[in-house]
């Protein structure tokens, strides 16, 4: 039973993830390269944060419960903030390698557009996000024990693994959003990423309460989608062509740069 728990929740975290890599990542070296520099920057916001939440408690010190939810209050808090910040250090650094790799490059176009770029560094951001955030529990859910048995929820790893999903599909949206916010200097579209950022973040608060986090959460996630499809510059009339496989240029692997 629990090898089936593991391998359930590893497949409905990642699976949606596996599969945009090897249908529009695998077959360009490029997008693997940068995919791999999105997570590692993702690692070092982690490694940041690691810090400055380790000095936070060291100061602290207290076995006071209000002071340690605050503590985690704020590790969340610049968590978050700081994650925003890389993506934008990474922005800044793929704007200055796409004009590199224009000057060396024969053809005519760059190599990716921003909106591939976007996608494969908040593909890169999520999916490293996700490993962090799981690997712990998939780990737990191979046993010894069983979830629920002093009155927990017995759901806990099927809420973690549906809760993952959602946040390294919303580190792809976040990430074509603040993209495009970037390129034409839309600050409030910026603002509304970093807030939406920190409200998934937070609901987080409400577990052991999962209906609490995960419904809003898959709300939010869903009204990113939407956003990021039309930034991307999605249509009705596209969307209805790649559902009927009408159009065969609907993967990101044969877009042409733009």
């Amino acid at each position: 039973m629990t090898v089936a728990v593991f391998f359930g929740c590893s497949f409905i975290a990642f699976g949606p993830a596996l599969s945009l890599c090897l249908w529009t990542i695998a077959s360009e070296p490029l997008r693997i390269l940068f995919l791999i520099a999105g997570a590692f920057f993702w690692l070092v916001s982690l490694l940041l944060s690691s810090l400055i939440w380790f000095i936070a408690v060291q100061i602290g010190g207290s076995n006071n419960a209000s002071v340690q939810k605050g503590l985690l209050i704020f590790g969340v808090l610049f968590s978050v903030l700081l994650q925003e910040v890389f993506r934008f250090a990474y922005y800044r650094l793929l704007k200055k390698a796409n004009k590199g790799l224009m000057t060396i490059s024969q053809e005519e176009t760059i190599p990716l557009s921003v909106r591939q770029l976007s996608y494969v560094s908040g593909l890169g951001f999520g999916m490293m996000s996700g490993v962090f955030s799981l690997v712990n529990i998939l780990a737990d859910s191979l046993g010894p024990g069983t979830v629920g048995i002093y009155g927990d929820s017995p759901q806990y790893f099927l809420f973690s693994a549906f809760m993952t999903l959602a946040v390294i599909l919303l580190h792809i949206f976040w990430g074509i959003v603040f993209f495009d916010a970037c390129e034409k200097k839309k600050w409030w579209a910026l603002t509304l990423v970093i807030l939406s950022h920190l409200l998934v973040s937070g609901l987080t608060f409400l577990n052991p309460h999962y209906e609490g986090s995960l419904v809003p959460s898959y709300f939010i996630m869903l009204l990113m989608g939407t956003w990021a499809f039309f930034t991307a510059g999605g249509s009705l009339r596209n969307l209805t062509r790649c559902l009927m496989c009408r159009d065969k240029d609907f993967l990101l692997a044969n877009q042409r740069p733009r």
